[in-house]
């Protein structure tokens, strides 16, 4: 039996790329960032999206990147898709608080806040989420394979799961 060549389309901070089935799509370095799968279940066809900021109003310039922001990164990548949200589906990853700090200022909270802000817009846009691996203080890579929407993570401190 001959096995289907597939590539790894890899996806760096502030990026957002889609990949349909047999290929797969990852990211790494995933700490305060927050990772983004949007994938259609029967098309067998995914995005993922690599946020490092909640809201794009915290760019220091007009012009930036939309993967880099919660905000307008998820639109982005829906449109990238080509889906009606309501036919997509969710998994997230990250969001990790890499740094304790006495501080309780909310600027330094940037993976609760990435996090938060994924999941507003998620919900604002009405896609579920089926799947998350999220928070704590360890860092992450995923690997999410459209054929089985299956998300494999890689935890740093926690070893690996499949969600």
């Amino acid at each position: 039996m001959i096995s289907a060549k597939h590539q790894v389309i890899k996806v760096g901070i502030g990026d957002v790329k889609v990949a349909a089935a047999p290929d797969k799509i990852k990211t790494a370095g995933l700490g305060s960032c927050v990772a983004v799968v949007l994938y259609h279940p029967y098309q067998k066809s995914a995005g993922l999206l690599h946020i490092m900021l909640p809201d794009s109003s915290l760019s220091r310039s007009p012009i930036y990147n939309p993967g880099k922001f919660a905000d307008t990164g998820i639109i982005e990548l829906i449109r990238l898709l080509g889906y009606p949200p309501a036919r997509l589906r969710a998994k997230i990853a990250g969001g990790s608080q890499m740094f304790q700090y006495e501080s309780t200022e909310d600027t330094m909270r940037i993976g609760p806040r990435n996090i938060e802000a994924v999941r507003q817009h998620l919900e604002m846009f009405q896609i579920p989420i089926t799947g998350e691996d999220v928070g704590g203080s360890s860092g992450r890579t995923i690997e999410f394979d459209p054929s089985t929407c299956e998300l494999h993570i890689r935890n740093m401190k926690l070893g690996n799961c499949i969600i």
